[in-house]
């Protein structure tokens, strides 16, 4: 009798302002059955036990929380380790011009992780000081169709991980 293997997946994120990172993190961690944890909790010599890593937060002048970043630049060389991104952004990511991902990934890239996938969706946004008066932007995002993406793109991390294929690029949940 095949005893099935249990994988193991980590989730790290920061949520700051309105909560719209986490409510995105919590719903890919229910169909992933992976650990949710910031990242100033995670133990960086524990990282190797995990067959998938995610990372996301909300954008920030154009990229990721900074914590993210600090946490990386700790990090030793992860040997293609899989791992994937997610954002929430005010602004609607456009290729080529708001591409937010590119710093982490870039980062995450040098450290020797293997990028299976990357999800984007709009957040309530009330930072820039031009839309506070208004009530901010995306009132109500991510709503109930961003959460359901989320989950469909967490459905499909796991089919990549189970079945141990790579990803290409043009590939990306938005």
């Amino acid at each position: 009798m095949k005893r099935e293997v249990k994988m193991k997946i980590l989730i790290i994120y920061n949520s700051t302002h309105h909560g719209n990172t986490e409510k995105i993190a919590k719903v890919m961690a229910e169909i992933l059955d992976a650990e949710l944890v910031k990242p100033d909790e995670v133990d960086v010599a524990t990282l190797s036990k995990y067959d998938l890593i995610g990372l996301g937060s909300g954008i920030y002048h154009g990229k990721h929380h900074k914590s993210l970043f600090e946490l990386i630049n700790k990090l030793n060389n992860q040997k293609g380790k899989k791992a994937f991104i997610f954002s929430t952004s005010g602004m609607k990511k456009v290729h080529f011009f708001h591409e937010f991902d590119k710093p982490l990934k870039r980062k995450l890239l040098e450290k020797g992780f293997r990028i299976i996938g990357e999800f984007n969706c709009r957040g309530w946004d009330t930072y820039p000081f031009w839309v506070k008066p208004f009530g901010g932007v995306n009132k109500g995002r991510p709503d109930e169709e961003d959460l359901e993406n989320a989950r469909s793109f967490a459905k499909y991390l796991k089919r990549m991980v189970e079945s141990n294929q790579s990803v290409e690029e043009k590939h990306k949940y938005k």
